[in-house]
């Protein structure tokens, strides 16, 4: 199935870097991948989307989606969510919650806060990397997302 972009940026941010190398490997394995930018807690990604709009240049590695875990250290990644979907540039960018919370009360802030999704990170390498399998087909292949 032909996706509808040319180019698709994804921020995954993730403070584990085994966690990021997963969820990076299974997206790299797609053509159109355009970019994938790794921030480390909810501070950095927020000064990403910053830095892509101040800068023409900037503007080509602006995310068509990303994932973000909620524990993170600095600015958590409920602060960073509910501070993109306030913002009226960012707030249509799909964000995906990954993380390894199973609260009801985290499921159900995540929603309110503007989440996409909401999925728990599996914890066997293999169940964790189907996972991201499927996630990357559904969202690269069958959903049609603002450019």
């Amino acid at each position: 199935m032909d996706n509808f972009q040319k180019s698709f940026n994804i921020v995954i941010a993730e403070d584990d870097e085994d966690d990021y190398l997963l969820i990076s490997e299974a997206f790299n394995k797609i053509d159109n991948i355009g970019y994938i930018h790794w921030a480390k807690d909810g501070e950095e990604l927020l000064n990403y989307l910053e830095a892509c709009e101040e800068s023409d240049k900037a503007q080509e590695k602006k995310p068509n989606l990303i994932i973000l875990d909620f524990n993170m250290p600095k600015k958590d990644g409920r602060e960073a969510l509910e501070e993109i979907k306030n913002h009226p540039k960012r707030k249509t960018i799909p964000i995906i919650v990954l993380t390894t919370s199973q609260a009801n009360s985290d499921i159900e802030q995540a929603y309110q806060l503007g989440a996409n999704s909401f999925i728990q990170k599996p914890f066997k390498y293999v169940d964790f990397k189907s996972t991201m399998e499927t996630l990357q087909k559904y969202w690269l292949n069958i959903v049609k997302l603002p450019s």
